[in-house]
């Protein structure tokens, strides 16, 4: 068994490499994007925390790097987690219910929703590859109904306050927008019982 343990090891990179290719390469829904497929997804077969989030807001559809805006700034506050750990892939996976952007809205609606296509297309494929004992951040309603289909009828509030209902290694959280900044008033607790446990989560995680 030993003998072929770096064989192996080569194969599975060779498969990551192959899969993030095939992903990079995607056309998928192309018809329905507005400005264009740009798929932005980061994983390895190491990282030991993965963060699912919505889709990518415009800034991030022209830079190409994940939650590199004002909604990234706040979830790396929230997580503790730095910069150079946050991009390192080996660490952390970034997937997103939908990996290109949606385009925007009608009116003060915000950006579309993640297309429905690309989770069953892509998901899968790249949960095989990270370690079983990784953390999970749920971040939106989208990941949360998604992911934990039996709390579909509560709110995203009685979600992200009850996280232990949900395991050790599930964390349900709001968007990270600036809508977030009335929600955090709202709910107090948010700062002063779930982030701390979060961060302790990560911590070990990293």
């Amino acid at each position: 068994m030993r003998a072929h343990c770096g064989c192996w090891k080569r194969s599975l990179s060779e498969t990551i490499e192959t899969l993030r290719s095939q992903i990079a390469a995607c056309t998928h829904c192309a018809k329905h994007l507005g400005a264009g497929p740009r798929p932005v997804v980061q994983f390895s077969g190491s990282a030991r925390i993965l963060i699912i989030g919505q889709a990518p807001g415009s800034k991030v559809h022209a830079t190409g790097v994940p939650w590199d805006d004002p909604s990234g700034e706040r979830l790396r506050e929230w997580t503790g987690i730095k910069p150079d750990d946050f991009y390192n892939a080996d660490k952390v996976a970034l997937m997103p219910m939908g990996f290109c952007y949606p385009g925007k809205g009608k009116g003060k609606s915000g950006d579309l929703p993640p297309r429905k296509e690309c989770a069953p297309l892509w998901h899968e494929r790249i949960l095989e590859h990270l370690p079983e004992d990784r953390l999970t951040l749920l971040v939106g309603s989208y990941a949360q109904v998604e992911f934990l289909p039996e709390s579909k009828k509560q709110s995203l509030s009685h979600r992200v306050q009850n996280f232990s209902a949900h395991g050790t290694n599930i964390f349900p959280l709001p968007h990270p927008s600036w809508r977030v900044a009335g929600w955090m008033k709202k709910n107090p607790w948010f700062e002063a019982d779930v982030l701390p446990e979060l961060k302790r989560a990560i911590s070990e995680k990293l």
